[in-house]
């Protein structure tokens, strides 16, 4: 009866439906006002799809279980309000929990290496599985920097996580949600989203719940920036698809203008009358234009100064002849560039870097401005594209959430990548350490660390199917196997004109192959080209790296 009184009132407020007259609304209004009286307010909201003369309103979406606030505010304000007074509780959309003969539903959080790795192993006869990230698709992050001068497509390194597990997209109970998730409720067994907010639809961006049996967390991490003044507002990161665009799109911007002819300005003469002259771009200006500043020596920021180089090496100097001597690189890192690598290859990439035009520099940044930026000891340097490669860190949601952490603040895991303390709750990749009663050093965050632990642990689930262990609460007395370890395989780096640097000692300090040169470029880029995540996107790069040899960079600037 409340309910209908409510719509009722919503009915003679608006003057009915709309484009009707008296005799249409009140006969809508009766069959409405009947329908309303038998529904039970405490009833789940998906029975309003039962409305007479509603019919031809959509109350169901894949995956949603209740009612949109946009497809029927009324009702769903009244029920919202009902059920804070009694609960003190929002209630969300979603997905409920499985029920008894159901598949065990797995959610895991992230599309990362170490997400993608899972989601390609899981065994979805036994599980369902849901994927919820901002992005859809993941990223080869070793030929990333190679995407920014255009030695490769951005599509060559990425691959929508649909292609990686198919059951995403043809699976009924199995979903990809294009959200980022805000929340998680380690008690009921639910994860609270919310989605992206540049589709343009009603009442955006709105948050929903999904119940799970297993959790995984493989959220990534995001790039440091200690707290220094300007970073996130000057500087451009690289570990996205869309990060090495922005560059692109900023590194071509930038060599264009500096070729423009100038503009005109007013001044006044001796005789106090004005005239114009054409007033060019300053030669400080230009400098600073094309002035390309890299801060932090890890392997990204090497390949990427090693790119940069050979893009002003080859193409530039073809290209953009009027500016090609204004263009240059800048690397400052804190200590050595390459710390990790061996002594003899770090001096090695110093040379070749050094031989191919890239300047290094020793400092520390204080601050960060939209034009220059300032080193601890006071030096400014202009720029006029600045990168910032300095490492990562864990993300705000990782620190938000009311888990163990390691040292380091990363979610705090055991031997088997799961987190104590809590049921069913597993997390790996970037976002993950070992708790120090474990014994083990927290991993750094690489792309085969990462990799490695999403093999492992999807062997665990599908081991966990088998001995009916994939419901919640049903693994306490089960055996999972040997605990995750981890072997270092070795390191690899481009610094460019078909030089490479390759590591394969197993640890900083231990003994082990050295490599560099022309081979070591070669082995490097086979390596990638068999890691690369699918055929498709295997045939997509050995196509770019071929255009480029022969044609040369695409030096379009497209957007």
């Amino acid at each position: 009866m409340a309910l209908a009184r409510v719509a009722r009132n919503g009915l003679r407020r608006s003057g009915g439906v709309g484009g009707g007259n008296t005799t249409e609304r009140n006969i809508f209004f009766e069959r409405l006002s009947g329908s309303l009286e038998k529904i039970n307010v405490h009833s789940n909201l998906t029975s309003l799809s039962t409305i007479k003369g509603l019919n031809h309103m959509n109350f169901w979406s894949r995956g949603i279980r209740t009612t949109p606030p946009y497809q029927f505010p009324l009702a769903e304000r009244l029920v919202e309000t009902e059920s804070e007074s009694e609960h003190d509780e929002p209630r969300y959309p979603g997905l409920e929990a499985t029920k008894p003969g159901e598949k065990p539903r797995v959610v895991v959080l992230g599309t990362g290496w170490a997400a993608c790795r899972f989601l390609n192993g899981l065994d979805t006869k036994a599980y369902d599985v849901v994927c919820i990230s901002p992005r859809n698709h993941m990223v080869f992050t070793p030929l990333l920097a190679s995407t920014c001068v255009g030695t490769l497509e951005f599509r060559s390194v990425s691959e929508p996580v649909s292609r990686i597990q198919s059951a995403l997209a043809t699976s009924p109970n199995s979903y990809f949600y294009l959200a980022s998730c805000i929340g998680v409720d380690t008690n009921k067994h639910e994860v609270y989203c919310e989605t992206m907010s540049n589709g343009g639809l009603p009442h955006e961006p709105y948050q929903f719940k999904v119940a799970y049996d297993k959790l995984v967390i493989a959220a990534g991490a995001e790039p440091l920036t200690f707290g220094i003044k300007g970073v996130k507002e000057n500087a451009y990161f690289l570990r996205e698809v869309n990060h090495a665009q922005e560059i692109r799109k900023k590194l071509l911007l930038n060599l264009m203008l500096s070729e423009n002819p100038g503009f005109l300005v007013a001044k006044l003469n001796y005789s106090l009358t004005i005239e114009f002259v054409i007033a060019g771009i300053s030669e400080e200006e230009k400098s600073r234009l094309l002035h390309c500043v890299i801060i932090g020596g890890g392997p990204t920021g090497v390949e990427f100064s090693g790119e940069l180089s050979d893009f002003i090496m080859r193409d530039v100097r073809e290209r953009y002849s009027q500016v090609k001597d204004y263009i240059k690189v800048t690397l400052i890192e804190a200590n050595e560039i390459l710390s990790s690598f061996d002594v003899g290859l770090r001096q090695y990439a110093t040379n070749h870097l050094r031989k191919s035009g890239v300047q290094l520099m020793r400092g520390v940044v204080k601050e960060v401005h939209p034009k220059k930026i300032i080193l601890s000891d006071g030096t400014d340097v202009p720029y006029g594209l600045l990168v910032w490669s300095t490492g990562v860190g864990p993300s705000q949601f990782i620190k938000s959430l009311n888990l163990p952490k390691s040292p380091g603040g990363r979610i705090g895991i055991d031997e088997w990548l799961r987190v104590p303390s809590v049921e069913d709750v597993f997390a790996l990749g970037d976002c993950a350490g070992f708790l120090e009663q474990t014994g083990k050093p927290v991993l750094p965050a690489l792309a085969q660390v990462a990799e490695r632990q999403g093999k492992y642990l999807v062997e665990v689930f599908n081991r966990m199917a088998k001995e009916d262990g994939g419901k919640a609460f049903s693994v306490k007395d089960m055996s999972l196997g040997d605990p995750f370890v981890y072997k270092h395989l070795g390191s690899m780096a481009s610094v460019g004109r078909y030089k490479a640097l390759v590591d394969l000692r197993q640890s900083k300090d231990a003994q082990g192959i050295s490599l560099a040169g022309f081979i070591s470029w070669l082995i490097w880029r086979s390596a990638y080209l068999t890691r690369v995540v699918s055929w498709r996107n295997r045939f997509y790069v050995a196509v770019n790296w071929a255009t480029t040899l022969v044609f040369g960079r695409d030096d379009s600037r497209i957007g």
